[in-house]
């Protein structure tokens, strides 16, 4: 890429780092805010998975599955859509992928049976894993390298915005109007994303040509395994437990949903700080960041096994656990970000699927266990999983992983 070959606004894009020489903070913006509107409809069903599949004829295991759609296509999506996309331009590819989240939103408001909204998550589940296989590449263009961490501090705090708000609000408007107008609004929200995207993300090449042999190249690298595998266990135990946390503050302390959307609340103001905490303990060290976190979460889990029919002890407890989580994904972007930054949308991409394939289990053995053994089967998985995550990255010699 030379300069002739961009626009003005594109100029000062370095052919060899392809990094402004001034941030564009604005197309950063609405990166942060394409993040908040994903997050937010992929946590809706968390807080409204009871009315779901009352309203749908279907147990809350079935109805629960809504989530592992989302998270079964995109284990595919997110490194699909870095080679099928190759040729067009990024700006274009995440227009197409915020339009694909108002469809799917409007879908999943209108469904009138559970296939109908699993077809409507499947949608999410593209224009989710397409959108995070992107992101932090298409930050690397839009400002200096110095800037980088900001930019990625920015985008993740609309997922933490996102955890704050997503749950609570969703609870308490889909008691208050149903659930369906609480997609559609989310609709609404996702087409004015689209508006502000279209106004400021500048031209944006494509500047490499990815394959999947590049896949298979990454795939060979030790450290890319590691981070996948520690991955799949602790944010598998993460979905399990945070799938079912309504299913489970109902009929473990029997809470009220006033009582549920406050819990909820606290779990997303907890996760708001802790993305922030964590990615103060990420840049000192990323292995302890991740061990400290997933044992944090496991040790909260085995609270809620232990003393969860207490609401005061659960409340706390899911509190903190949004806290502890709140480094994860920070720690594990930083963790793929060190080990493949040669090949950043096809690490994003692999990345994307770890986390799918991670949600999909997370919600399939949850499901299993919740109508299998009651809500504490989820919260079982939940402590198991988190501490095997944990023991693994701390029995790790990655040198990656560690400073």
């Amino acid at each position: 890429m030379t300069d002739s070959a961009t626009t003005a606004l594109d100029a000062d894009i370095s052919p060899v780092t392809t990094e402004r020489a001034v941030p564009a903070w604005a197309p950063v913006f609405s990166l942060m805010l394409g993040a908040f509107s994903q997050v937010t409809a992929e946590f809706l069903p968390a807080s409204l998975l009871t009315p779901i599949a009352t309203d749908l004829g279907v147990s809350v295991g079935a109805a629960g599955q809504v989530v592992t759609a989302t998270s079964l296509v995109g284990i595919v999506a997110g490194v699909a859509m870095t080679i099928v996309t190759r040729a067009m331009d990024r700006r274009l590819v995440l227009w197409m992928l915020t339009a694909l989240l108002i469809v799917s939103n409007v879908l999943s408001a209108t469904a009138g049976s559970l296939p109908v909204l699993l077809f409507a998550r499947v949608l999410l589940g593209i224009s989710l894993s397409g959108f995070w296989a992107m992101a932090t590449a298409t930050a690397m263009r839009l400002v200096p390298a110095e800037a980088l961490p900001r930019a990625i501090s920015l985008i993740f705090s609309g997922v933490s915005i996102a955890t704050v708000s997503a749950a609570p609000i969703g609870a308490y408007l889909g008691d208050l109007w149903g659930w369906r107008n609480v997609f559609m609004l989310a609709a609404v929200v996702s087409g004015v994303v689209l508006v502000f995207q279209m106004l400021t993300l500048p031209r944006l090449p494509p500047l490499t040509s990815p394959d999947v042999r590049t896949l298979f190249v990454l795939l060979r690298r030790p450290s890319v395994r590691l981070v996948m595998i520690a991955v799949g266990l602790s944010i598998s135990g993460h979905f399990a437990g945070f799938t079912y946390i309504r299913h489970f503050l109902e009929q473990v302390p029997l809470l009220p949903v006033t009582a549920i959307s406050l819990v909820l609340l606290a779990f997303g103001v907890g996760g708001f700080i802790g993305n922030f905490v964590g990615g103060a303990l990420v840049a000192r060290s990323v292995k302890g960041a991740i061990v400290m976190a997933s044992a944090a979460i496991a040790v909260l889990a085995l609270v809620l096994f232990v003393a969860g029919s207490s609401g005061v002890v659960a409340g706390i407890a899911v509190g903190l656990w949004g806290f502890a989580f709140g480094a994860l994904p920070v720690g594990f972007q930083t963790w793929m970000v060190r080990v493949a930054s040669d090949e950043a949308e096809s690490a994003g991409g692999l990345l994307v699927s770890a986390f799918q394939i991670a949600i999909t289990l997370g919600a399939v053995i949850g499901g299993i266990l919740v109508d299998g053994f009651g809500p504490f089967g989820a919260v079982g998985y939940l402590a198991a999983a988190t501490l095997a995550g944990a023991l693994l990255v701390s029995l790790s010699r990655d040198g990656a992983v560690k400073a």
